[in-house]
C-alpha cells in the first residue's frame, strides 16, 4: 500500500501530471526518429534533480537510480516511438471523458508515468531495497523498430537485470506471455511485357497473389496462438503493363517456441514454392524461462494484479502480446507488461485515453516502482 501522503502527493500533481502528457503526446516519434521526444524526456528528468541521465546509442533515455556494480537491478520501461509516421506535431482532442490523440495510450501516458515515478523516488529519496532501479525511455518499440532500443538496453545491463516492468498499454490487461514474431519483405520478379502484345507472360502480381491465397488457405499448427498477416502489397508499371515486379510486407506470430519454428518452415516452404525472394526485416524472439524464472514471473504477475484490483477494483485479465518484454524473457530474465490507464482505438488515428484512469494508473505506476524501495517518509 503506498504511504497517504504519496497519494495526496499524486492526486494534488493531477494539473500537472495533464500538462506533460500533452507535452510528450503532442510530439511525433515514429520509430527511428524519437528525437523530439528523446530530448524532452532528457531534459525532463534533469530539470526533475535525476543525476546521471543519459542517452545511449539507440536512443534510450537512462537513469541507473542507486545501480551499482555489484547489485541486482530491477528496471521500468515505456517506449517512446508510436505507430504513425508524421513528423509534424500532432493534435490533441479532449471531451469531458476522453482525450484523443494518435499514441495517447501506447505509450505517451504510459511514458508520462515513468518520468513521474522517477522524479517522484528521486525527489523524496526513497533508496532501492538490496538493488539498483533503472528508469528506461525506449526507442523502437514499435513495427520496424524490432525492439532496437531494448535490445541495446541488455547488451549493456545484460542479466544484471533481475526483473523488468514494461508500462504500455491498458490496466484492464496484463501481458504474462511473449508473442514472437517474423517479418519478411517478399519480392516476386518476372519477364512481365506489354499487357497485349506479350500477354500470357507472367505477372509478378499474380505470382504474389497466388502465395497470399495460399498462405490464408493453409490449416495452422496446433502449437499455442499462431498468426499470420499480408500487410502491404506493391507493385506493377501501369494499368497497360504485366508486372515485372511485386513486393510484400508479410509476418507470422507465435506464442510458443514450437509456434515459432512451424511457423516460419511454412512461410519458407511457401516462398520456395512461388520461387519468392525474400529478406528478413525483423524478428521478435519468444521467451525461454526456467522453471525458477517461471516463479519469479508469477510473483510478479500476482503482485501487479492483486495492486491494480486494490486500486481500480477489478482484476486484470492475463494475455499474451509482443513487447518490450520479448527481449528479457528471450534472455530468461522475469518479465511483465503492465499498463496505466484505460483507453482505445490503440494504432488508430482516433486513439483516446479514459481522463477517469489518470490518478489510477499513476497509483499503479507508483506503487509497483516503491514496492523496491524503503519508503518511511
Amino acid at each position: 500500500m503506498l504511504p497517504q501522503i504519496i497519494k495526496d502527493e499524486i492526486i494534488s500533481q493531477s494539473p500537472e501530471m495533464l500538462i506533460l502528457l500533452e507535452a510528450i503526446a503532442l510530439r511525433p516519434s515514429p520509430s527511428w526518429h524519437e528525437d523530439k521526444r528523446v530530448e524532452f524526456c532528457e531534459n525532463w528528468l534533469k530539470k526533475a534533480g535525476c543525476e546521471g541521465v543519459y542517452v545511449d546509442d539507440e536512443y534510450n533515455v537512462i537513469y541507473p537510480y542507486h545501480v551499482t556494480d555489484d547489485r541486482p537491478i530491477v528496471a521500468f520501461a515505456a517506449h517512446t516511438d508510436v505507430v504513425f509516421p508524421d513528423m509534424d506535431r500532432f493534435r490533441i482532442k479532449e471531451d469531458a471523458e476522453r482525450i484523443y490523440c494518435p499514441g495517447i495510450y501506447d505509450d505517451s501516458v504510459n511514458l508520462a508515468n515513468i518520468l513521474l515515478a522517477a522524479r517522484l523516488v528521486t525527489q523524496h529519496q526513497f533508496k532501492p531495497k538490496d538493488c539498483g532501479i533503472l528508469f528506461i525511455c525506449d526507442s523502437c518499440e514499435e513495427g520496424m523498430g524490432n525492439l532496437a532500443g531494448m535490445r541495446k538496453v541488455f547488451e549493456t545491463y545484460g542479466k544484471r537485470i533481475e526483473e523488468f516492468y514494461s508500462f504500455d498499454l491498458v490496466y484492464n490487461e496484463i501481458v504474462n506471455r511473449a508473442v514472437g514474431s517474423g517479418r519478411f519483405k517478399v519480392t516476386a520478379r518476372t519477364e512481365g511485357g506489354h499487357s497485349y502484345l506479350a500477354f500470357g507472360n507472367e505477372n509478378a502480381i499474380q505470382r504474389m497473389s497466388a502465395f497470399i491465397q495460399e498462405l490464408y488457405a493453409t490449416k495452422l499448427p496446433d502449437a499455442g496462438k499462431c498468426t499470420f498477416n499480408a500487410g502491404t502489397i506493391t507493385g506493377g508499371t501501369s494499368v497497360n503493363t504485366i508486372a515485372q515486379e511485386c513486393t510484400l510486407l508479410c509476418e507470422y506470430r507465435a506464442d510458443t517456441a514450437r509456434g515459432m519454428r512451424l511457423m516460419d518452415r511454412l512461410f519458407r516452404r511457401l516462398f520456395e514454392k512461388y520461387h519468392l525472394e525474400f529478406e528478413i526485416i525483423g524478428m521478435r524472439p519468444g521467451e525461454s524461462l526456467n522453471s525458477a524464472a517461471k516463479d519469479t514471473r508469477e510473483a510478479m504477475l500476482e503482485n501487479a494484479e492483486s495492486i491494480i484490483e486494490s486500486i481500480t477494483g477489478s482484476k486484470p485479465e492475463r494475455v499474451s502480446s509482443s513487447t518490450d518484454c520479448n527481449i528479457p524473457l528471450s534472455l530468461g530474465i522475469p518479465a511483465i507488461c503492465v499498463g496505466t490507464c484505460e483507453g482505445g482505438g490503440a494504432h488508430t488515428r482516433e486513439e483516446y485515453l479514459e481522463k477517469s484512469s489518470l490518478i489510477p494508473g499513476r497509483l499503479i505506476a507508483t506503487e509497483l516502482v516503491l514496492g523496491y524501495c524503503d519508503t518511511d517518509v
